[in-house]
């Protein structure tokens, strides 16, 4: 069986990087990454041993060939790409917006839509999703409706994957190079560390639909 880890080379992927192959020991040689800064995600992949798959997941074309490549039927696939932008509405520009629900919703939508058939039965799917009373805040308009847009999407398609675990996780927020978007950490924030052992916890029990790290 094998893992695959999308958005490797961000802030909570790369902490999952580094941490599956010491709790997940077995399935370090069958350990797929994927990112867009192709220069970081093949240094990481060949620290740890793995094998990397660049791809701008906004891209239906670019997911799908991922898929193909894959020849091992997936155990795990973690979805942790994202991207905030934060604008006014006032000022939105379409490349922003675009970013923004690339990265949170449509890579989410195409990964469901390839990654589903590849995975094995009562395998499970991570999707790190917002709290919604987080991201209700000026600016972060598209950042919160697509996060609210992703967490509806997974609830669909729990329907059509039968035998298939969809989790959705809830940090609250977390100290990763996202918020150089922002301008700023938010005070006490979570490190990724800690999110990705909450996700490696999980995965050694029974499953859920939703995950909320504290």
């Amino acid at each position: 069986m094998a893992t695959f880890l999308i958005g490797a080379t961000g802030g909570i992927g790369e902490a999952l990087a580094r941490g599956w192959p010491i709790t997940f020991p077995a399935e370090q040689p069958a350990l797929w990454l994927s990112g867009r800064d192709e220069n970081k995600l093949t240094t990481l992949a060949a620290e740890l041993g793995a094998t990397p798959l660049r791809a701008d997941v906004g891209y239906e074309s670019h997911v799908k060939g991922m898929f193909e490549g894959l020849s091992t039927p997936l155990d795990t696939l973690i979805y942790a790409a994202g991207s905030a932008h934060p604008e006014a509405l006032n000022a939105a520009t379409p490349e922003a917006v675009r970013k923004v629900w690339n990265a949170n919703y449509f890579g989410a939508l195409w990964v469901l839509k390839y990654g589903l058939p590849k995975l094995a039965e009562g395998g499970r799917m991570y999707f790190i999703g917002a709290r919604p009373e987080l991201v209700t805040v000026r600016g972060f308009s598209q950042y919160a409706a697509s996060k609210g847009a992703l967490a509806k999407l997974l609830e669909v398609a729990r329907i059509e994957a039968r035998g298939k675990t969809l989790t959705l996780v809830l940090p609250p927020a977390v100290d990763t190079p996202l918020w150089t978007q922002v301008g700023r950490t938010p005070k006490g924030a979570m490190s990724a560390g800690a999110v990705a052992e909450a996700i490696m916890a999980d995965r050694q029990g029974t499953g859920t639909a939703e995950l909320r790290v504290d």
